[in-house]
């Protein structure tokens, strides 16, 4: 049978009702090891297996010193009472608080499928309910979510589709630069699900018709060996000043596209007064930028040289925007694409995310496919995502968020389903004081991760293995069947089969299910997508789809709205849906909210952690969060192969060999990472991987805090957001600045502390 998921499609091998391995498909070029491992996972202690309800909620206890989340003993209950508590909550929370003091908190990955997603089940549950606060922009992207519609045009995602395809850079482009690099470990995933992986086969044809590659990160291996690329570390957070530099050095030579800036750009000249220092007195030149970025003036100067004289792409990865003024080297990228002059040229100009996900650049993108009908939310409020504990720590502030003042809400209830906040967070001490405002946290989840553990009311939920469903990633042009391959474990339920439950108790079940069970919502979901293709897209019927476990969609074709290559062609009868219609390197819109962290054009804001920074002195080291190879975000975590890459049973943190020798690390060592926020323990890889004064650790390992809801309590697993700032990229965004961090490593003294990540909390009967 198939199974579908984030990191690929596979294959379930399944021996009388048991399901006994996974194996990849034969058709997949560069199968996700990450599958195989869910199998172990399905059945391990920390499964969440009945329901669950804190002990000092359920006997209606005060909080012990505004800490009991996350300590306090938890005790099992059945699916009636459970389903009686969260109903009466909700109930009582909408009645003396109104509607908004319900949060919809769904943010995450949750698991592949077009009906089970959770994100879709929830926030259609809470609608019909009378509505919910809601949350804007993803963690991944908020930065460039919401600057680039003013830069650019378009929704915030339209990019993907305007942006060259890997098939087209091979044919056309002869220079690629790659600010944050392109880590191929990135993709080996794609939300929603995927057929089959073809980033590092449209890689390799690259390399083999001649392009060239150049990547600006502190991390080597943020491209593949094959590419053999040129490693051109900077240090972290100031891409946006080589930039400049670069332009600069474009500007005063004459090697800009004139013509280009002229008819399909407007503010260029207001930008190059800025460049020159007309403004400020301060030139942005090469050995300006060189001061900054620690690299050299000549290394620029001859990167300003091929970019305008080769056929060339500058790339921009997801990485660098999440970070103090993260969306300067996003707007800055764009501008420099402009300069260059290949922007709107077959497979040259510009792009953002290639290899962040496999579809990205892979394909422009997908016909429409049925998904779970929205219901309108009756309430308007919403809170930037990354600002949850700002809301719960300061209800009735207000902040500024792309042009606009909002007033955070006074949240009462948490309901949570589908994401793991204590993975994705940054600053998980501040989380856990903020996560103490509210009266009720109600979770579904698998497995006993922080999040459950720091719930009022745990639901236990059905994997993707366990329940019937269809995938469609995203961009990716088929459909895999997801038929249930293993019962679900313990009393576990699928979120649908909850709210169906909870909608049923609150009087609106027909209203949210439609009278559809879930195998009939799963068909009818397919039907309508094939419906909707008509003959165009000659999709299978559901039973011969069901059998065959995967069907192809029909390709997009260009051109798409936005089109730069349009844009350049004619950009009176092709424009841009800015305010001017062009590319807006100045942009009167943004100017016009007065912002002092980000001003009408792009521009170098020193952040606030870097490695020139004061701070230096006591923490000389700068922190890399990336994404992990060995899992998806915080996802199976649990599964073999993320267990295998652990370092006595921590997360490995790479140290470049100089940093190690000045504190007598070697390879394998437990050491501590700390700064005035917090501290964890992580077995060292010492390597030139990284450049000197950088250290990576990725995101994902269960926070595992020593003494929960204590302050700077060291973790012992070795999550990195224990260590980030929990700090808007600035007043235009609000989005996370993970990398903008500073810490110390050092030798841990004393026998290492267990690791009780995957342990289950104290379970009462």
């Amino acid at each position: 049978m198939s199974v579908a998921t984030h990191w690929g499609s596979f294959v379930a091998v399944v021996d009388s009702g048991r399901l006994v391995r996974i194996e990849p498909r034969e058709d997949d070029p560069a199968p996700s090891p990450i599958g195989p491992g869910m199998v172990t996972a399905a059945d391990d202690s920390a499964r969440v297996l009945r329901p669950a309800v804190r002990r000092g909620w359920l006997n209606g206890l005060p909080r012990a010193r505004d800490t009991a989340r996350g300590t306090d003993a938890f005790v099992e209950v059945s699916w009636d009472d459970a389903i009686d508590l969260v109903s009466e909550e909700l109930r009582r929370v909408r009645s003396r608080h109104g509607d908004g003091a319900v949060f919809g908190g769904s943010y995450g990955w949750a698991s592949a499928g077009a009906f089970h997603n959770a994100q879709g089940q929830l926030h259609r549950f809470l609608a019909l309910g009378g509505g919910y606060t809601d949350s804007r922009n993803t963690y991944s992207t908020a930065a460039l979510e919401v600057v680039l519609p003013h830069v650019i045009g378009g929704a915030p995602w339209s990019y993907q589709s305007r942006m060259p395809m890997w098939d087209a850079i091979a044919e056309n482009c002869e220079l690629v630069v790659a600010f944050g690099g392109l880590a191929l470990k990135n993709s080996q995933i794609n939300p929603g699900g995927l057929a089959r992986h073809r980033t590092q086969d449209l890689q390799r044809r690259c390399r083999a018709a001649g392009v060239r590659f150049v990547n600006v990160s502190p991390i080597r291996s943020d491209t593949a060996g094959f590419l053999d690329a040129e490693w051109l570390p900077v240090i972290p957070n100031t891409d946006t000043a080589a930039m400049l530099g670069i332009a600069h050095t474009m500007l005063v030579n004459g090697w800009h596209d004139e013509d280009f800036l002229r008819r399909c750009c407007v503010g260029f000249d207001r930008f190059a007064s800025y460049l020159t220092g007309e403004f400020d007195g301060v030139a942005k030149d090469a050995a300006w930028a060189a001061r900054i970025t620690g690299t050299s003036g000549d290394t620029l100067t001859e990167l300003a040289r091929r970019l305008s004289t080769r056929r060339s792409l500058i790339m921009v990865n997801y990485a660098i925007q999440r970070a103090d003024h993260g969306e300067q080297p996003i707007w800055m990228s764009v501008v420099l694409a402009a300069m260059a002059g290949s922007m709107g040229r077959p497979g040259c100009g510009w792009g953002a995310g290639y290899a962040t996900m496999d579809a990205t650049g892979v394909a422009p993108g997908r016909p429409s496919v049925a998904s779970i009908p929205r219901i309108p939310n009756p309430v308007a409020d919403f809170i930037p995502v990354a600002r949850i504990a700002d809301t719960l720590l300061h209800p009735g502030r207000t902040i500024d968020y792309d042009g606009r003042r909002l007033t955070l809400p006074e949240l009462r209830l948490i309901y949570w389903c589908g994401g793991n906040p204590f993975h994705h967070h940054q600053d998980l001490h501040r989380l856990t004081r903020a996560w103490q405002a509210p009266d009720t946290v109600v979770v579904h989840e698998a497995w006993w991760n922080t999040t459950a553990k720091f719930a009022d009311i745990v639901l236990p939920v059905a994997t993707s293995l366990e329940r019937d469903d269809f995938a469609a990633g995203f961009s990716d042009p088929h459909l895999v069947a997801m038929p249930k391959v293993r019962e679900p474990a313990g009393e576990s339920r699928t979120d649908h089969h909850i709210f169906t439950t909870l909608a049923s108790r609150l009087g609106y079940e027909c209203e949210f299910t439609q009278s559809r069970s879930e195998i009939e919502w799963v068909r009818h979901l397919y039907e309508r997508t094939r419906a909707d293709l008509g003959d165009d897209g000659a999709l299978p019927g559901f039973d011969d789809f069901w059998r065959s476990s995967t069907a192809e969609l029909p390709a997009l074709s260009g051109p798409f709205p936005g089109s730069f290559e349009a844009l350049r062609a004619d950009p009176r009868r092709f424009p841009l849906t800015t305010p001017s219609g062009r590319i807006e390197i100045f942009s009167e819109e943004i100017d016009s909210f007065g912002y002092d962290d980000c001003t009408g054009h792009p521009a170098w804001f020193e952040p606030v952690e870097w490695l020139r920074a004061g701070l230096s002195d006591r923490f000389p080291l700068h922190l890399i969060s990336n994404q992990p190879a060995s899992r998806l975000h915080s996802q199976y975590d649990n599964g073999d192969r993320s267990l295998k890459s652990k370092i006595h049973g921590r997360e490995p943190v790479t140290i470049n060999p100089l940093d190690a020798a000045s504190r007598g690390i070697e390879n394998g060592m437990i050491v501590r990472i700390h700064n005035d926020r917090g501290s964890c323990l992580a077995g060292a890889v010492v390597s030139d991987d990284v450049m000197p004064g950088v250290v990576q650790l990725s995101t994902g390992a269960w926070w595992d805090p020593a003494r929960p809801g204590r302050s700077g309590t060291l973790d012992r697993h070795g999550n990195p957001n224990t260590l980030t700032a929990d700090r808007g990229c600035s007043r235009l965004s609000q989005g996370p600045s993970a990398h903008s961090a500073l810490v110390e490593v050092e030798l841990h003294d004393g026998p290492p502390p267990e690791v009780l990540a995957f342990a289950p909390p104290h379970l009462e009967h």
